[in-house]
C-alpha cells in the first residue's frame, strides 16, 4: 500500500520543519482534503519560518475568504501584499490586490 500524498509530505515536513516548500504543500494538501482547520495552522507555520512566502499568504487568503472568514482573509491578503512588495513579486501582489477589492 502507498502512502498518501499527505503522508508524504508530513515525512518531509519532519525531516526538515525549516522546508518551506514542504510545509506549503502540507497545508495545499490539508485544504485539498477540506481540514480548513489544519490548512490554517500549516500557513501561520509556514509564515513564522519564512514570512515573505508571498503564495501562502494568497492560498490562505483565498481559503478564508471561501469558508466565509473575510475579516481574517483582509488580514491575511494584506500581510500578502507587504510581503510581496518586499520580495518584488508584482504578480501575486496584483492577484492578492484582485481577491482583497472582492471582498
Amino acid at each position: 500500500m502507498s502512502k498518501s500524498r499527505l503522508d508524504t509530505l508530513l515525512d518531509f515536513v519532519q525531516a526538515d520543519p525549516k522546508d518551506s516548500f514542504a510545509r506549503f504543500g502540507v497545508a495545499m494538501e490539508y485544504a485539498r482534503l477540506g481540514d480548513n482547520e489544519k490548512a490554517l495552522e500549516n500557513f501561520r507555520k509556514l509564515w513564522e519560518i519564512n514570512p515573505d512566502y508571498t503564495a501562502a499568504y494568497f492560498q490562505a487568503g483565498k481559503l478564508l475568504a471561501k469558508i466565509g472568514n473575510k475579516e481574517m482573509a483582509r488580514h491575511v491578503l494584506s500581510e500578502g501584499i507587504q510581503a510581496a512588495v518586499r520580495g518584488d513579486d508584482l504578480h501575486t501582489k496584483s492577484e492578492m490586490e484582485a481577491i482583497l477589492a472582492e471582498l
